[in-house]
């Protein structure tokens, strides 16, 4: 009973290890893997001696190739086909053309600097062509870049892990049995691609058949039904032609997807949850079982060829497969920056390191020590750096600009006007003819159609923009819209005026929908204002010198319905004000402010104007407040003072 009681052993304390590092890179909102690296290393043998993995044998390679089949299936599962379309010659590229320049360039640095002989360096450089969903995934979580890129970066990492692991073990076989015949090799690559994604296209159909007909099946069970599947496709393929499986789970998984089956939502959940576990134990596993003495004697050579796969090969990969893809230098520069390996790399090269000692065939083990060499230092160099290099190249989410703006009325046309003065592209949607020809003759870009359409949204420019503002006449439809946007194209803000109901802002807040301006507002009386000349348009500055005072007074203003916050400029974003809004000193707010002076008075003073301009209203607190409005936000204010201070809402 010892060698079971020390497996379960094993079991529990990977677990406990590798959610407890999940947890910790959660807190500090930096990429998982970093401590799962770190866990599985002073864990093993070299250093406290809790976990041996040794002792689970060949069910290790067992687990690593199941875990490996679920994590890529919900990589899969979670592409975007809609995202690929005008990325799809990139795509193409990189794991084509690109998987070839990694392995002649990874392999003559191995070569040259490693001081590997030939055969070895081309083993090395085929075990590192992927870069692996594992940790693509949770590094774009944490960092929030560009659409595009990301898109990019995950469609690289969930199907090049397939190719990669083929050419792994064809590159294997010609070093265990000599044949070094480029067509077989070629001939064989092909024929497990084929195979994978035939029994790939097979199964994810069929799972979409089930799933749609199989009304008595519960939504647990469904989702076990969906596990069984997968793991029963990557078996076949297997038995069909080995090495094929990977591809087969990756392509049923973009099938599935495709298929648009009921309750997805809660599909890609649950296999999300299942993938989370799956890594956290494998990392913990794979770096538990390195020997930190093997790193240490790979030398300077190898440390030397890591760099020159980061720094040399990957800029020329991505250089030459993006040529004509439509992205900017800022975005291929953070494509270069940003390739790190992951557990299809470890995994195989564990693999490989005993099946090249079996064979009496020196340089398994380094080859697993240079590998797992290339995970550490890719995951830390380029997965802690991420966040800022996206930020220092403004390529976050936070930076995108633009907004798209449903609904053509005096106020939305305002908004976008001051979005367009600032110089972001701006869309106005609406079905109203007359209204979107009133906006044209402003010079605003219109769309005469629903923004129901995805086409129409995608042809405003929505999966661009940073803002998405539904401010229509029917808060219901309003409401609808926003979660449409939200769920297609998920822009940084999404913004909408609907009604204060429980119900609704329950459903809002599910979707990340803030309601637009504040709260219990009339879209129709501050409309009829603008058209009848009853307002101030100014801007005001708040100071870190009075600011709580200010902050009520702003607030007493908007009860009083005297003031109506329409935009805040913070660190030199413009964004469209929210109801929960949470001021800072230093934030530029730009507002309406109601004047009802009599318009006979206004035109005879010559302050008539035909198109509204911006005012500086530095102390808006001289406009009188009556003290019964004021006193009750004061003393909110004084209640609240101490509450964390938010930042503006942004993507996920």
């Amino acid at each position: 009973m010892e060698i079971p009681f020390n497996i379960t052993q094993l079991m529990v304390m990977t677990v406990i290890c590798g959610i407890s590092a999940q947890v910790l890179a959660a807190y500090l909102k930096v990429p998982a893997i970093v401590f799962l690296l770190l866990f599985g290393i002073l864990a093993g043998p070299d250093c406290l001696g809790v976990l041996h993995p040794n002792l689970l044998g060949s069910g290790l390679e067992v687990m690593v190739s199941l875990c490996v089949a679920l994590i890529l299936f919900e990589g899969g599962l979670n592409l975007e086909l809609r995202d690929l379309g005008k990325l799809s010659g990139s795509i193409r590229n990189l794991v084509t053309v690109g998987t070839l320049i990694t392995l002649i360039g990874g392999g003559m640095a191995a070569h040259w600097l490693g001081e590997f002989p030939w055969p070895i360096a081309f083993l090395y450089a085929s075990l590192v062509v992927v870069t692996g969903p594992t940790v693509i995934g949770p590094l774009l979580k944490q960092v929030s870049v560009d659409k595009k890129v990301a898109a990019l970066l995950e469609a690289e990492g969930v199907l090049i892990d397939p190719v990669g692991a083929i050419l792994a073990v064809l590159v294997l076989n010609i070093i265990l049995n000599g044949n070094a015949d480029l067509l077989v090799l070629f001939r064989d690559l092909i024929v497990r691609l084929l195979v994978g994604t035939v029994i790939g296209v097979a199964g994810g159909w069929l799972l979409g058949f089930i799933l749609k007909r199989s009304q008595f099946l519960s939504e647990d069970l469904k989702n076990l039904v969906v596990l069984a599947g997968l793991w029963g496709f990557f078996g076949l393929a297997e038995e069909i032609r080995s090495e094929s499986g990977l591809m087969a789970t990756v392509v049923s998984g973009i099938v599935l997807r495709a298929a648009a089956v009921p309750e997805e939502r809660l599909l890609r959940r649950f296999k999300g949850q299942l993938t989370v576990l799956a890594i956290s134990m494998l990392f913990v596993l794979l770096a538990a079982d390195l020997s930190l003495a093997s790193v240490v004697a790979l030398g300077w050579g190898s440390l030397f060829t890591v760099l020159a796969l980061m720094w040399v090969v990957r800029p020329i990969n991505v250089w030459l497969c993006t040529w004509n893809s439509g992205l900017n230098w800022r975005q291929k520069l953070f494509v270069c920056w940003v390739a790190p390996r992951g557990i299809v790399s470890a995994s195989i090269a564990s693999l490989f390191a005993i099946l090249l000692t079996q064979r009496g065939i020196n340089g398994g083990d380094s080859i697993k020590a240079l590998v797992f060499l290339t995970i550490i230092m890719t995951v830390f160099v380029q997965g802690l750096t991420a966040g800022r290099i996206a930020q220092l190249l403004g390529i976050t989410s936070k930076s995108a600009t633009g907004a798209a703006i449903v609904g053509s009325n005096p106020l939305s046309r305002l908004i976008a006007r001051l979005f367009q003065e600032r110089g972001e592209s701006v869309a106005i949607i609406d079905t109203d003819p007359e209204a979107c020809a009133q906006a044209e003759r402003e010079g605003l870009r219109v769309f005469l159609s629903s923004a129901l359409d995805h086409s129409v949204l995608e042809e405003a420019g929505l999966e661009s923009m940073g803002t998405f503002l539904a401010m229509t006449n029917n808060g219901e439809v309003n409401l609808v819209l926003a979660q449409r946007a939200a769920e297609e194209f998920a822009p940084p803000r999404v913004l909408a005026i609907f009604p204060k109901d429980p119900q609704a802002n329950t459903t809002a807040n599910q979707t990340k929908i803030n309601q637009a301006f504040v709260s219990d507002w009339s879209l129709k009386d501050w409309n009829e204002y603008l058209s009848d000349g009853e307002v101030k348009l100014g801007e005001t500055e708040l100071k870190s010198e009075g600011l709580q005072f200010q902050i009520a007074h702003l607030q007493a203003l908007v009860k009083a319905g005297e003031l109506a916050p329409l935009l805040l400029e913070r660190q030199g974003y413009l964004q469209v004000v929210s109801a929960t809004q949470i001021w800072q000193a230093g934030d530029r707010i730009i507002y309406l402010l109601y004047d009802p002076t009599p318009k006979l008075l206004k035109r005879l003073s010559g302050s008539s104007q035909s198109r509204l301009t911006l005012e500086k209203h530095q102390v808006v607190e001289e406009v009188p407040i009556p003290l019964p409005v004021l006193e009750p936000v004061l003393e909110e204010m004084e209640i609240a003072k101490n509450a964390k201070v938010l930042q503006p809402p942004v993507s996920r």
